[in-house]
């Protein structure tokens, strides 16, 4: 897939109503938005065509409003925060391709700025219906993605738009950003490339593990899905999650790893919980056998300094999932060595991507987020990109010549 796409400043907008596709699919607590990131996110694509004389249409979805019209997940609360970040007033339209959001878009004057309605308010949307993409392009001259979030969906307002109705359709800066890095990071890596993945699953990673073997030099692997490698080894793991079908599986990815000389590095030792508690009671042990009863919670200390070690010597590194249930303190600290970890190597020189959605999360909250390289502001997005799939959202966009 070419990612070499055209941006907002490869193409005329001055005087066009440019439909932007946006991710302000942000939190909310009793209608108050409580994390205003992915609209901060934004900015950068909805000034510059502010300043380039455009007539911006936004949308996004929020939420999971099931194709109805349910005020729970009206975007009211986004055009608000956006109309104060922007210092100029984004009205949001009653609806979504009916007569209000039409009245506004054909309102637009050079320069303005405006909202329809929560795209997933129509069941259309979610199923990249044709007719309602042309609906969405008809109040439009250009499709403008900057939502990488939801690349990888081939919804109406992320592909169909362009597929559908043929809009003229390039990228904003913030896809700009994901693609050109990530791209960068997989084609023309600064060695040794180091890719550390956690989380529950290894068959949520199957593809991302298949793809990097080619690409890294180590490989770590932390998270639940450590205890199916553990297995596949012939190790015990007491009651830790593992998945008995995937067993073979993690064995064949450990001689695909040897094949192609990649060090693929697994835990040493391990916190171990009597159960899946916050307050378990817990101790250290080491790896080859995990008693009966008890479960692997998060990585141990000669784990945490030997990971800790292999990445501060890496050019480039790509980060996805915690090592362990970081969200529980007693279980945090596998996640917070390899977080402080990746801050000294990208001070020390390494490009660092840590690839949205637990991961993310665990850097922003540990204060670190400032001193990667990039964070994705994808989770699903990102892995199918680092899997090497076609997101349907950038897809569709124009190559540059």
């Amino acid at each position: 897939m070419n990612y070499n796409k055209k941006t907002v400043e490869d193409i005329d907008v001055s005087g066009k109503r440019c439909l932007v596709r946006c991710d302000f699919n942000v939190p909310l607590k009793d209608g108050v938005i409580t994390d205003d990131k992915r609209i901060v996110g934004a900015l950068p694509t909805i000034k510059y065509l502010i300043e380039h004389k455009a007539k911006v249409i936004l949308c996004s979805h929020l939420g999971r409003p099931k194709g109805e019209f349910n005020m729970k997940y009206s975007l009211a609360p986004v055009a608000k925060r956006l109309s104060e970040l922007l210092g100029k007033e984004v009205p949001l339209a009653a609806d979504v391709i009916g007569p209000d959001a039409k009245a506004k878009a054909a309102a637009l004057k050079d320069g303005d700025v405006m909202m329809i309605e929560n795209v997933r308010f129509h069941k259309e949307e979610e199923a990249n219906d044709p007719a309602f993409s042309k609906e969405l392009a008809s109040m439009a001259d250009i499709f403008v993605n900057d939502a990488f979030g939801t690349a990888h969906r081939a919804h109406a307002s992320t592909a169909g738009v362009a597929q559908h109705a043929g809009l003229p359709s390039v990228c904003g800066y913030l896809i700009q950003k994901e693609i050109g890095i990530m791209g960068a990071a997989l084609a023309d890596p600064k060695r040794p490339f180091v890719a550390i993945l956690g989380g529950a699953k290894v068959s949520d990673k199957i593809g991302v593990i298949n793809n990097l073997l080619d690409k890294v030099d180590i490989l770590i692997i932390g998270g639940a899905m450590a205890y199916t490698f553990f297995r596949a080894l012939g190790n015990t793991t007491g009651t830790s999650l593992c998945e008995e079908d995937k067993i073979d599986l993690a064995r064949g990815i450990l001689d695909k790893a040897a094949e192609k000389g990649v060090a693929l590095l697994i835990p040493v030792d391990n916190i171990i919980g009597r159960e899946y508690k916050e307050d378990t009671i817990y101790m250290r042990i080491y790896s080859d056998s995990i008693p009966a009863g008890w479960m692997g919670l998060d990585i141990g200390d000669k784990t945490q300094e030997l990971y800790s070690k292999t990445i501060q010597g890496a050019g480039t590194i790509v980060w996805n999932g915690p090592m362990g249930v970081s969200e529980w303190p007693n279980f945090a600290s596998g996640t917070e060595s390899v977080a402080q970890a990746v801050a000294e190597a990208t001070s020390a020189g390494a490009v660092s991507i840590i690839g949205g959605g637990d991961s993310a999360a665990a850097v922003e909250k540990l204060g670190f987020a400032d001193k990667m390289t990039h964070i994705s502001t994808g989770g699903g997005a990102s892995l199918e990109f680092l899997e090497g799939l076609e997101l349907p959202g950038i897809a569709c966009l124009e190559d540059k010549e």
